[in-house]
């Protein structure tokens, strides 16, 4: 074979092997399967329960059906209020609860006009929030901790 016959071969290899490898990175790149709901909820989330200066914690995360959420927070102790919200479809509730047992809480509907819930909470050293999504999901639960004036 001649030395331009086998060039041709090369390059014939190298173009199949950049377009294998390009259908395999195009074929294992990763789908976004997220519902386009969650922004819209979380954008309300956020406007219902806005970052300020004076908050020691705060979170925002999706919640699936059914799905939990625990935090546990070490604190100086003293007097606090924690601010949770949810949004999600329509029949959507979250159950929060304080403390490390099993109580189930309250239930706080994520869907229709959704207003914040404020708690005071006397905290020895440690702060222990849940929310338990119930039936309908996901949802976005967002919560704000700030220490009492």
């Amino acid at each position: 074979m001649s030395e331009r016959g086998r060039g041709a071969v090369l390059h014939g290899l190298a173009a199949l092997l950049l377009l294998v490898g390009g259908v395999w990175w195009w074929r294992s790149a990763p789908r976004d399967d997220s519902d386009p709901r969650l922004l819209a909820w979380r954008l309300a989330a956020e406007q219902l329960l806005p970052e300020s200066g004076e908050q020691e914690m705060t979170d925002t995360v999706v919640l699936p059906a059914r799905g939990g959420y625990d935090k546990a927070a070490d604190l100086d102790g003293g007097a606090f209020q924690v601010a949770v919200v949810c949004a999600g479809p329509e029949g959507s509730r979250v159950r929060v609860s304080f403390g490390g047992g099993e109580d189930s809480g309250r239930g706080l509907p994520c869907s229709g006009s959704r207003t914040p819930e404020i708690f005071s909470v006397g905290v020895g050293t440690r702060l222990h929030l849940r929310a338990l999504v119930e039936e309908q999901g996901p949802v976005i639960f967002r919560f704000t901790l700030q220490r009492s004036v």
